[in-house]
This record gives C-alpha cells, structure tokens and sequence, in this order.
C-alpha cells in the first residue's frame, strides 16, 4: 500500500514539470501552445457538480475549462454528489473541492467525508496562516484518519484544481500500468503452460509439434486429452488411426508408459 501511494506521488511530480507554467499561460491570452501531459497517455472525462460551479466565479470556471482543454479531458457539468469525478484510464477519481474554508463553520466540509466513493480526495484550499491552522486543529479534534480519505490542502484555487488534475491522471496511469502487467503475467502463465503442453504430448512416440497444436485447439488440456475417447479425437483432429491408440495407450496403459521412461532412461545411460 505504502510503495502504490509513493508512486502515485512520483507520477505527481514527475507531471508538475509539465503543468507548472499552465496556469500564466491561461491568464495570458496571447499564450500559444501551453504545455499539457496529453502525449504522455492523459485525457479523459471530467465531471463537474453543476451547482459548485454556480458558487464559482466565471474566471475560474474558464480557467478550469481552458486547464481541461488543454489536457485532452471533456467536461461535463452534472447533478452529482462530489464537486468532481474523473474517468482516466478506466478508474474513477471522486474530488471534493473547498474554495473556501470557513473558521467558524467547517463541519459541512467534514460531513461530505461520509460519501461513499472508493477513490475520493478532499482538496481544501488555505490562503491564510489562521485558515491553515483552523484545518490542522478541526482535522485532529474530529478524529479524522490518514488516508480516510486523503486531505489535500493547497494555498490557492488554481494549484487546487492542477492537484486535482496531477492525482486523477497519476491514479489512472496506475491503473492502466495494473491492468497491462496483469495481461503480461496472463500471458507469461499461458506461453508457459503451452511449453509444459508440448513437451508432455510431444514425448509420445510419432507425435509432433503440429499433432500437439491440433490436439491442443480441439481437446484442450492434458487431462482432456487423457480422458478424451479415440472415436472423439478421430473426429475432431487429423491424426491417423495409429497415432491415435498411441496417445490412448499412452495415458491409459501404465506399463506402455512406463517402458517408454526406462528406455529413455537406458539410452540416456548409454546402456
């Protein structure tokens, strides 16, 4: 868990590289060009909450679209219950965003903790030293737990909303990098198990490499080879009438099985 999360954080920074000179350039409208993480495999769908976006000033609504753009993300603007949720790489990544961390009025925040969403973010934004030090003293007061969900606390709204784009695009590179090393040990497991394949079919007497393949596309496994009749493997393969009592004979008459090992075993021996 301690080396996913390390990770995630790597991604983070490695994209900040990329995103840093973002922001001026959206405020500058003569920018051209702005560096977005889009060739690196980013993009996606984002959603956000249509009533946070009411509570928002335009600018920063068009920050956000323009940011978006960028980036190769579609905004959707939704009926949902977290301010956003983004779809990369096929996970989803649900984000409350805090623009304006009340004092005196923090337990609305802390009530949205309770949502139920597996992968959820709480982004609150602390300009001030009194704003900071009122999240810090209301987080421990409340008993709240790392990581239950992950806080992340920014000094103004742009840097929030960039965050917020760093974690969604590093959770989804995470997931996509899961997914193709789960299909490469899929595929290791099955390159291996069709060498066991051959070798076993292989070391019957007057059986090849094409036999095996042929035996292999219409039986199956070993054990299906083993149990299969002679008039089923007549019907389903192009094997001969002779290498087909061999295999039967092979898996079901112990002392032919037996003699082909001592043989081997006694050329081996040079005897």
């Amino acid at each position: 868990m301690v080396r996913n999360l390390d990770f995630h954080f790597i991604l983070i920074s490695f994209l900040s590289a990329k995103m840093a000179n973002f922001r001026a350039s959206c405020r500058d409208p003569t920018a051209q060009n702005p560096p977005n993480v889009s060739s690196s495999g980013s993009g996606g769908v984002c959603m956000m909450r249509n009533t946070w976006r009411d509570e928002q000033h335009p600018s920063f609504i068009n920050f956000i679209s323009s940011f978006l753009s960028a980036n190769s993300f579609h905004l959707n603007f939704v009926p949902i219950a977290p301010d956003f949720i983004f779809n990369c790489g096929g996970l989803s990544v649900a984000f409350v965003f805090v623009t304006n961390w009340d004092c005196n009025n923090y337990l609305p925040t802390y009530s949205r903790v309770k949502e139920q969403f597996a992968n959820l973010y709480i982004v609150v934004t602390l300009p001030t030293r009194e704003q900071n030090d009122s999240f810090v003293h209301s987080y421990f007061k409340l008993g709240m737990k790392l990581g239950r969900p992950t806080f992340v606390p920014v000094q103004d709204l742009e840097m929030g909303f960039e965050k917020i784009v760093k974690i969604a695009h590093a959770r989804g590179v995470c997931k996509r990098q899961d997914v193709a090393s789960k299909l490469r040990a899929e595929r290791k497991r099955s390159v291996q198990g069709m060498d066991v394949f051959l070798r076993v079919i292989t070391s019957i007497p007057g059986i090849g490499n094409h036999d095996a393949n042929s035996l292999n596309q219409a039986i199956g496994s070993i054990e299906s080879i083993a149990k299969a009749s002679k008039d089923y493997i007549l019907k389903n393969t192009d094997l001969s009438d002779d290498k087909i009592k061999t295999i039967t004979r092979f898996f079901r008459d112990p002392k032919f099985y037996l003699s082909l090992k001592i043989n081997r075993w006694e050329k081996k021996e040079g005897r």
